[in-house]
């Protein structure tokens, strides 16, 4: 899970570059350093916050899988109950 916090970090710290270049701006002045700990900051948030939100989709879609399941075996029993 931490590889999608290291693949946010780094798209934030492209989409600086990417700014820098639409600018035509120098990548590495000294003024504009503060920069790219702040849109890499920022990217990791999201992929933070990414992981979250794919960690309770996955628990809801457990918990239905399980819900579906239990409802098969259920439907099983009572058609063999039924067929003997």
């Amino acid at each position: 899970m931490v590889h999608k916090v290291l693949f946010w970090t780094g798209f934030g710290l492209a989409v600086n570059v990417w700014r820098l270049g639409i600018e035509m701006r120098p990548f590495f002045n000294r003024g504009s350093l503060w920069a790219y700990p702040l849109y890499g900051g920022i990217g990791a948030s999201f992929g933070y916050w990414l992981m979250g939100v794919e960690e309770r989709q996955q628990a809801v879609l457990g918990a239905r899988r399980e819900s579906l399941l239990e409802k098969r075996a259920r439907r099983a029993e009572r058609e063999a109950a039924e067929a003997a």
